[in-house]
């Protein structure tokens, strides 16, 4: 055979193992699986995770990374977890998905799970049923867990009414069972609540509760000894958080006593005992303050500080008015009581609904942190109501602490802003750094030095002397102002790496580039080079306590190219600025994970026709293993072929890019139906795997693989006209692909939700070159959604419209006409496009009388739109049923308005409401 026809036939045989190929159907998206709760022992060795198909049951995974071998699978293993030694992999195993559908709503709440561990040397697995949590030494010898059983009523003791001291309705008790791993002994005691394992081989501590709370005691177990010993015996005593000391003897726990129903109110001590010496120590609380039941606990890594939450003493629970008496009847004040009267005053902070939204999710129990520290037996208050919010780091000797509250009146036609502040983790001592920002600003490692953004610039402030210096400014050759952002609103920056561990310098980024800037001299060093290749590097961050660099640290950094979107994992040595590329391709590249203990790191690898499976590898990538192989499936279908970035220009002649997924069986000059799908920004997703779910967005793949192009385009808006400029991009974007002589101009598409919704309802009332349209909870009227209300979050929406998505920058009186300019509901007549709207009759982001009113304008002027409501849904559909029919029903229409299909019954003629009754 000549070389000439080797070629030919191996093309040949290419072609018809691409033809032989299936298309991707509904059913088969149910199966492509995701790795859950993923994590990697300390030492490296061993990864467990869940693998979760999109509709099934889920497979625990227990990989072994030294012989490169999955050396167990738990069925229906999910929430996986490995203790510190590495020695036992754990999984909850969850019912079946069968049997969790076909149990009723009230019985499905009863269904028990079990524990799987798993001996991550041997591959043994030992299961326990009936487990309601758990918790493993880290030396892997010891197991306490309580048993998802039902007390047995017969032996209840008879309460004393007068005396009882029941326990708050939500603190249920259950046996705890502690299991010695090695001998299989086993020790059980009744009724426990809050329990915890020692992380070294010292005790369990557990809150033991009587049936009438008379006989209540917190018992400890001492695990060497196998003796149960008490503590504190007293009525209704109880414990709310334990925490153990990470090396010690040492637990510090929460204990408060039932005699206080008010569970506002019942003050809880924080108290220290050492199990070596039988000790307690009794943690001070500020004068005033008092730590309440929904406080919690935590010690800093090494264990020197022992962090806690309190709150200011509250005044006395006011009396509730109830008719009592004849009297009582005809009381003004107690009838007046009753009622279901809100005051919305305009003096308020806050409009009604999100003030009652902050006091039920956050208020009502809000606490505030302070810190205890072991060696010096002080407390630090950290926080209180003048700085609200801080960031708790465990290692940092310097906190962040923001304080909202003299700008909420402002959110509702401005947006989020805070006051921040430096505060000293030593004594809580606090200082200033600025006023009313909507830039979270970065605090050095000394708490000397903050860095912030404001007014296009780089602003460093020495907070000894509260001197602000602008360091950008003399930076003459790169951006640090988003050139992006198109709101009306003061541009944001890019943000900050970090510091150096002694605060000597700051590191923080321009579009491209990681600058380092001398805390003293406020000098500044480019330290890559990426706005010579339109490459934006950015720091990888594997520790959540990070603190600081060293000035010698060689850092991992993301390096994503602006021009063709790929992603790789670079390394930069701080002390002498050489930058190692240490993957690449066309791919998207993610740094995961590092082992604390050794130099073994997780990182994926991604494209549209290769999924993130987790891969190995070691500080210079000089080794790489594939760990998991999720969805070999994949190569079995036809899925689309390899993504292209198309150039074309926005409504004011920027250039922008899309990606373009051309049908797996495209032919080269045929012309193919094309769905837009998009938002803002899309480009950056060249290298994204498609995400194998059915839910508001459109699965593409489904799409590739059935004769659609899929496009996903850049967007860019004008203030002021974000309609008619986002209409114009789409309409560009859409003629180059005709130009191209790929998208048959009558068979181009959209689909968007949300603001891309409102995109597209509103691009149908300009252009006729759409074909079809599907849009989820679009906004229609920006005249009522101005002054309306985000139901979920109590949101006033004026500061979307003013400053924030919507872009109009000006107030409804001042400019009318752009509100109604940018309302598709008002030019509804114009509309020759078929268009299907979606929307959830519980949305709590745009309210779903925006797609009532739309439709029934389309309606009025008998326009080609169809609307589906999905009851009790959010914005966006979260019961699986819901998802799958919305997914079915898009393609559906799709398939008919740009394929030629013949009509779905219920485009035809819809479905008529038809419910039987019950009887």
């Amino acid at each position: 055979m000549t070389f000439a026809k080797s070629l030919l036939t191996a093309a040949l045989f290419s072609a018809t193992s691409l033809a032989a190929k299936p298309s991707l159907e509904f059913n088969d998206v149910f199966d492509f699986k995701y790795a859950q709760g993923r994590v990697l022992s300390e030492d490296g060795r061993f990864v467990a995770l869940s693998a979760q198909p999109y509709r099934g049951d889920s497979t625990g995974q227990v990989y072994d990374l030294s012989s490169k071998k999955l050396i167990a699978s738990v069925e229906r293993g999910t929430k996986a977890r490995l203790n510190r030694a590495g020695n036992w992999a754990a999984f909850t195993q969850v019912p079946s998905l069968l049997t969790s559908e076909t149990t009723d709503k009230k019985a499905r709440k009863k269904l028990k799970r079990a524990l799987v561990l798993v001996n991550t040397h041997s591959g043994e697995q030992r299961t326990f049923d009936a487990v309601k949590d758990y918790q493993l030494s880290d030396d892997g010898r010891w197991l306490a867990y309580r048993q998802d059983v039902e007390a047995d009523k017969s032996d209840k003791a008879e309460k004393n009414t007068d005396s009882a001291l029941p326990a708050d309705k939500k603190d249920k008790t259950y046996p705890l069972v502690i299991v010695d791993l090695t001998s299989q002994q086993q020790y059980q005691f009744e009724q426990v609540g809050r329990y915890a394992l020692s992380p070294a081989e010292y005790g369990v501590l557990m809150s033991q509760h009587s049936e009438d709370g008379a006989d209540n005691q917190i018992q400890y177990f001492d695990l060497s000894r196998a003796q149960a010993s008490v503590l504190i015996e007293e009525p209704g005593i109880t414990l709310s958080a334990i925490a153990w000391h990470p090396y010690s003897s040492l637990v510090a726990f929460t204990e408060g006593n039932y005699v206080n129903d008010d569970t506002r109110r019942r003050a809880y001590q924080v108290r220290l005992w050492d199990a070596k010496v039988d000790r307690f120590t009794q943690v001070p609380q500020p004068q005033g303050w008092y730590s309440a039941k929904s406080a919690a606990l935590s010690w800093s890594e090494q264990g020197e500080r022992l962090y806690f939450e309190n709150r200011p003493l509250l005044s006395t629970k006011p009396d509730e008015k109830k008719y009592q008496d004849q009297a009582s009847l005809t009381d003004l004040d107690t009838i007046m009581a009753q009622s279901g009267l809100k005051v919305w005053h305009n003096e308020d902070a806050q409009i009604k609904p999100r003030e009652i939204n902050t006091w039920e999710e956050t208020n009502r129990e809000r606490n505030y942190q302070a810190v205890y520290h072991l060696g010096s037996q002080r407390v630090a208050q950290l926080s209180d109501e003048t700085a609200r919010d801080i960031t708790l780091n465990p290692e940092a000797d310097f906190l962040l602490a923001s304080n909202d509250q003299p700008y909420l009146k402002q959110i509702m036609y401005k947006g989020f802003y805070a006051d921040y502040y430096a505060v000293q983790v030593a004594t809580g001592a606090r200082s200033f750094i600025v006023k009313e920002s909507s830039n979270r600003p970065t605090l050095s490692p000394t708490g000397q030095h903050a860095a912030y953004f404001l007014n296009d610039q780089l602003w460093l402030k020495d907070l000894h002397a509260q001197k602000e210096t602008a360091i950008s400014k003399a930076v003459r050759d790169a951006l640090f102002a988003d050139d992006r952002h198109d709101y009306p609103e003061p541009n944001p920056g890019y943000g900050f790496a970090g510091w150096q561990q002694d605060g000597s310098t700051l590191y923080a980024y321009s579009k491209f580039d990681i600058w380092a800037f001398d805390s003293k001299t406020a000098q500044a060093k480019r330290l890559t080079r990426g706005k010579e290749t339109q490459t934006q590097y950015r720091v990888i961050k594997l520790d959540k306590d990070f603190v600081g660099f060293a000035a010698d640290e060689q850092v991992y950094l993301s390096a994503h190219s602006l021009a063709n979107k790929q992603t790789h994992i670079a390394r930069l040595n701080l002390a002498t600025g050489k930058l190692t590329t240490l993957t690449s391709g066309e791919a998207k590249y993610s740094l995961l994970e590092k082992a604390k203990q050794t130099d073994t790191l997780l990182f994926t690898r991604q494209s549209y026709h290769e999924f993130p499976d987790l891969w190995q590898t070691n500080s210079t990538f000089s080794q790489r293993h594939q760990i998991t192989n999720l969805n070999p499936q994949l190569s079995t279908f036809a899925w689309g072929q390899k993504p292209e970035l198309v150039q074309y220009q926005g409504y004011n002649g920027e250039p922008l890019q899309g990606v373009l997924i051309k049908p797996a069986d495209y032919q080269p000059g045929k012309k193919v139906p094309v769905v837009f799908y998009f938002y803002r920004y899309m480009s950056q997703r060249m290298y994204d795997f498609p995400h194998m779910v059915l839910n508001h967005r459109p699965n593409l793949p489904m799409f590739t693989s059935n004769g659609y192009a899929i496009f996903l385009p850049d967007i860019r808006f004008e203030i002021g006209y974000p309609g008619r400029s986002s209409t114009q991009t789409l309409v560009n974007a859409a003629q180059k692909l005709i130009d191209l002589g790929i998208a048959d101009p009558d068979k181009i598409g959209l689909q968007g939700h949300s603001w891309a919704g409102y995109q597209s309802a509103f691009a149908v009332t300009q252009t006729d070159m759409f074909k079809a349209v599907v849009s989820g909870a679009p906004v229609s009227n920006m005249t009522s959604a101005y002054s309306g209300i985000r139901l979920k979050s109590g949101l006033a929406r004026q500061f979307q419209y003013e400053t924030g998505q919507s872009r109009i920058g000006k107030t409804l009186t001042e400019a009318p006409e752009l509100y109604i300019e940018n309302s598709p509901v008002f030019y509804a007549d114009r509309v020759n496009t078929p268009i299907l709207l979606m929307f959830g009759d519980k949305d709590g982001a745009v309210p779903w009388q925006e797609g009532i009113q739309y439709y029934l304008a389309l309606r009025r002027h008998n326009k080609d739109a169809i609307f589906l409501q999905y009851e009790g849904e959010p914005h966006h559909l979260k019961q699986f049923p819901n998802q799958v029919d919305y997914s079915v029903r898009m393609k559906d229409y799709f398939d008919h308005y740009l394929m030629g299909k013949p009509a779905a019954n219920w485009i035809k003629s819809g479905i008529p409401y038809r419910k039987e009754s019950s009887d």
